[in-house]
């Protein structure tokens, strides 16, 4: 881990008027060339906050709405890439961090709502088949179908689901990230009156 004090920088931060523009509008070659030069800073940035698939999950999903997110890209202004960098993928892993924490305390909840007055517990298994058929039925795009099989109800690792679906390791954490976040509002969606 990267302490926050020591923000790794290259001698290429210092960078020119153009090198600046090209970035703005999100140049194929300085994207790359900030993905390549960077990707240690966003890890270690990331890494003070998440670990495990959280963390690469974090790593990937920032680097996306860099290159997808232009107002993002206009947010830096010049100066040291690296430390802007920095500190914009450790705000994200927070945000993250938070998000898992809303889910385990959405999830606690449910479990202790789905008690009855003796205290003994409804037939927690079929409620949670019955959710998931309405969310395959419903929010759940049928291309995204197999993902969640593998990772959400088999629960393999994702190496494994990548390997059984053929699908590339940082596609199909994509693709869980997006399903999770449509579970997500999904449960949330049910729960209100």
């Amino acid at each position: 881990m990267l302490p926050l004090l020591a923000l790794p920088t290259t001698s290429s931060d210092e960078r020119s008027d153009g090198w600046l523009a090209a970035f703005h509008r999100g140049d194929r070659g300085v994207l790359d060339q900030c993905y390549r030069e960077h990707f240690a800073t966003v890890e270690g940035a990331v890494a003070t906050v998440l670990d495990g698939v959280d963390r690469e999950n974090a790593i990937h999903d920032f680097f996306t709405r860099l290159i997808s997110d232009e107002k993002m890209r206009w947010s830096f202004q010049g100066g040291t890439l690296a430390g802007w960098l920095w500190v914009g993928a450790r705000r994200s892993a927070i945000d993250v961090a938070r998000s898992r924490r809303r889910e385990r305390e959405t999830l606690s909840d449910m479990k202790a709502e789905s008690t009855d007055d003796a205290g003994s517990t409804l037939p927690d298994e079929l409620e949670a088949r019955r959710v998931v058929a309405a969310f395959r039925a419903g929010p759940l795009p049928a291309k995204w179908a197999a993902v969640f099989e593998v990772r959400f109800l088999r629960q393999l690792s994702q190496r494994e689901a990548a390997a059984e679906l053929g699908l590339h390791r940082t596609t199909l954490a994509y693709q869980e990230l997006r399903i999770r976040r449509l579970l997500r509002r999904f449960v949330l969606s049910r729960e209100r009156p």
